[in-house]
């Protein structure tokens, strides 16, 4: 079994009410698990010596617009120790909210202002919740789906 199952096992094994699914194909692995266990799951997956995914690489989000919760927001993880990947997936509604990790990862910081910005997420105890590419008067979420295309 590659770490990342183990890593997968022992989150089922942990937290087995916030796992949704989870899945394993060609060395990648990733759950889906509640957004609200989220921010626990993380300090877990940083702090427990098994797991040791020191590095959060990205924060980002996806849109589906037709699904009851529209919103995917995508964390990758990496293992320094065992050069092992993780993705974990959350869903929720319209704007969310969903934990910060910010506490736990620096890098989550800019990420998730940047998710905030472009899909209008909110990440509750986030320390600067503010627009970071667009101006701070923008209106939209440019990477949400919702937008009408342009046909000239």
């Amino acid at each position: 079994m590659a770490d990342g199952e183990k890593t997968i096992a022992a989150l089922r094994e942990r937290f087995p009410d916030a796992v949704i699914s989870s899945s394993s194909f060609r060395g990648q692995h990733w759950a889906e698990v509640k957004a609200e266990r989220i921010a626990e799951i993380g300090r877990w997956l940083k702090d427990d010596p098994a797991a040791a995914y020191d590095v959060l690489l990205d924060v980002s989000a996806v849109h589906w617009p037709d699904d009851p919760q529209p919103m995917e927001v995508v964390y990758h993880f990496f293992s320094l120790a065992r050069n092992d990947r993780l993705r974990l997936k959350v869903r929720i509604g319209d704007r969310g909210p969903v934990p910060t990790l910010a506490r736990i990862w620096a890098s989550a910081n800019w990420n998730e202002r940047e998710t905030y910005d472009m899909f209008g997420i909110v990440f509750l105890g986030h320390p600067d919740p503010r627009r970071i590419l667009m101006p701070d008067d923008y209106t939209d979420h440019p990477l949400r789906k919702e937008l009408p295309l342009y046909r000239g």
